[in-house]
């Protein structure tokens, strides 16, 4: 199972769309209606999409998997009882599946024979999605659910996070310990070290100034710079998430710690804490849609993404 792609329904989706290919680094792939999709440098036909609405909020998480793990994604989420409902995806690279809603209400979706792009040149290009992590009211059970109904593992545990894995990725995802149920960052998989400090360059040059960063994290040891995008959310430039085995041993909160007023490896970057909470608790989650039962046949079904 790979992560893909976050869908977000937003005032102003145009430009958003602006910032995000002329500045962040982006790529255009398609404009469909009212929705801009923006692409990296990998085979993904887009990581972002940005659909333009009175409100702010996520309209959904998008992984890709094989027609098995779907299967037994349908079992686990019917005997957890989640709401779920089949779907055949309109947006760019099709595919058919599920989407289904956790307790806090974030919104997943998981899609089969979906298609696949070539990859484009650009050394300042994302490659693909790092990771999408969201706030949580009860970050435990949200991390117990995952495990449960989704076959999510997770993988570490610190004082403000719960870390989740789909893959060898140590996080696909993560829910922090935050007492609101909302999406907390997104993250851009860079090319390498360079490229990340490329992109702190190219904010700079807008007079923007990381949030937190640049430094590399404890759980994962992913470089990260953070910023609070002109739109709303906070995005994040990263590169070199560590690959974990099946026997990964999943850290507790006391593993993590940290020397006085250090809170990751480097200590070289301060944390705006305030303006970082505020952009987190923007982007809440809206279930549009009724569900139903996943034996229904797919194939007779649509998702209007609206």
């Amino acid at each position: 199972m790979r992560l893909r792609s976050i869908e977000l329904a937003m005032p102003g989706a145009a430009d958003a769309a602006t910032f995000m290919t002329d500045i962040w680094g982006m790529a255009p792939a398609k404009v469909v209606g009212d929705i801009h999709y923006l692409r990296g440098s990998g085979t993904f036909p887009y990581l972002v999409a940005f659909e333009e609405s009175a409100d702010a909020y996520v309209r959904s998480t998008t992984f890709v998997c094989t027609s098995d793990r779907l299967e037994q994604l349908k079992r686990s989420v019917t005997i957890a009882g989640l709401p779920a409902m089949p779907v055949v995806s309109e947006d760019l690279g099709g595919g058919h599946g599920i989407i289904v809603e956790l307790a806090e209400g974030e919104l997943l979706r998981f899609l089969v024979d979906a298609q696949e792009v070539e990859p484009i040149e650009g050394a300042d290009l994302p490659v693909k999605l790092t990771h999408v992590v969201f706030n949580s009211a009860d970050a435990e059970m949200t991390g117990h659910l995952a495990e449960d109904a989704l076959g999510f593992r997770v993988s570490d545990r610190t004082k403000g996070m719960v870390f989740v894995r789909c893959n060898d990725s140590h996080h696909s995802t993560a829910f922090a310990r935050a007492g609101i149920s909302s999406l907390n960052h997104i993250a851009f998989e860079m090319e390498d070290l360079d490229a990340v400090m490329r992109g702190i360059g190219r904010l700079r040059d807008q007079d923007m100034a990381p949030a937190w960063g640049p430094g590399r994290h404890g759980p994962g040891a992913n470089v990260f710079a953070y910023f609070i995008a002109p739109f709303g959310p906070v995005i994040e430039f990263s590169t070199a998430v560590n690959k974990v085995p099946d026997d990964y041993r999943p850290g507790a909160p006391e593993d993590w710690t940290w020397p006085e007023k250090r809170i990751d490896q480097w200590g070289m970057s301060d944390k705006n804490f305030d303006g970082l909470r505020a952009a987190e608790e923007k982007f809440r989650h809206r279930r549009d849609w009724q569900p139903q039962s996943l034996a229904h046949p797919i194939d007779v079904l649509t998702e209007e993404n609206h």
